[in-house]
């Protein structure tokens, strides 16, 4: 495996287009911290890129291997079944690259953790 790393932040996705810029406000944090990143972020439905998509396009700007990262706050139905099916097209798609999943974010207890830190302290 050559090349970089790169990482999808994959959530739901809106018609509303405001519900994409918390999603792309990570997307710009990790650039900020790193500006060689190679970070996209892909959407389930109702926007585009969709994940095949933005996994694409970050091997052809030299990603070796990919993380996709679920910006879903617990396993539902989408996480349970939809995105394995995906997880399996990708790496279908793209046999000599690592495609690895994370957990759901709100499973992560940092953001468990943060959550509440939010919603205890006054306003």
């Amino acid at each position: 495996m050559q090349g970089k790393r790169g990482i999808v932040l994959f959530a739901h996705g809106s018609r509303d287009a405001r519900w994409r810029e918390p999603i792309e406000a990570v997307a710009h944090r990790i650039t900020e911290r790193d500006p060689g990143a190679l970070v996209s972020c892909a959407y389930l439905e109702l926007v585009q890129p969709d994940l095949p998509t933005a996994v694409a396009q970050l091997v052809a700007r030299g990603a070796g291997s990919v993380r996709v990262v679920p910006i879903f706050l617990g396993m539902g139905k989408h996480l349970r079944e939809d995105l394995p099916n995906l997880m399996a097209q990708l790496t279908a798609n793209h046999p000599g690259v690592a495609i690895t999943l994370q957990k759901a974010v709100g499973e992560e207890s940092q953001v468990i953790d943060l959550l509440a830190k939010i919603a205890w302290q006054d306003g």
